[in-house]
């Protein structure tokens, strides 16, 4: 079999995939609307936040909706007008699936396995949109380590679910909200980990631990479209 060669310097984005997590009302909806032209997929009904804004979204209330969608963005011409898509939020995805199977299966056990095994197929389809930058939000987990440190991740029912979500994206962002000297709240997106906040991303040196909370400035920061 002959061997191509290639050099990783002609590797380009295809779109950038981002999940964001932290705790309820932190602004992770919020961010969609710094994303270049999005669609919103919203589980949550949480889109009060952008009424003011005049941003189309798709209401996701079952499996058979998010499928739609899905097959919507990849077939129909009228999609090809929205270069992101942003998902809100793949936790309540989750759970409406794993209701769904608990309906199927008696056994719990097998009902987070059919979970985990839909859920990882579906966010595997979403990420590899072409020339689509695809965001995703998830709800806060907050764990204890074996030394009682808290840990902080992005929360998914099922231990497994919740572990193997962050390695499906390029970023993987904490959006967190402190208050500065003067009592003021400040919201910024951890870009990088602590120890104790989950966060990463592949992008070497073209963020910093810390970004503004704008969307569309980190993927120009990366070079994306």
């Amino acid at each position: 079999m002959a061997v191509k060669l290639q050099s990783t310097n002609t590797i380009t984005t295809d779109g950038i995939k981002i999940l964001a997590y932290g705790a309820a009302g932190s602004g992770k909806t919020m961010l969609i609307k710094t994303l270049p032209d999005p669609i919103i997929l919203s589980a949550e009904g949480g889109l009060l936040t952008l009424s003011d804004e005049e941003l189309p979204f798709i209401e996701i209330g079952s499996m058979e909706q998010l499928k739609g969608a899905y097959n919507w963005l990849i077939e129909d011409k009228e999609a090809e007008q929205f270069k992101s898509v942003a998902l809100d939020s793949i936790t309540e995805i989750a759970e409406v699936c794993l209701a769904n199977e608990k309906k199927i299966n008696k056994d719990p056990r097998a009902a987070y396995g059919e979970m985990q095994t839909t859920m990882s197929e579906i966010i595997r389809l979403f990420r590899d949109l072409k020339g689509r930058n695809v965001y995703m939000t998830a709800q806060l987990s907050k764990t204890t380590d074996e030394m009682g440190r808290v840990l902080y991740g992005p929360s998914m029912p099922g231990q497994k679910a919740g572990q193997s979500l962050p390695y499906a994206f390029d970023i993987v962002a904490a959006m967190r909200v402190e208050k500065d000297d003067a009592g003021k709240t400040q919201r910024a997106l951890m870009m990088e980990s602590d120890g104790l906040w989950q966060a990463k991303h592949r992008m070497g040196d073209k963020l910093e631990a810390w970004e503004t909370p704008d969307l569309g400035e980190i993927i120009k920061k990366i070079g994306g479209k």
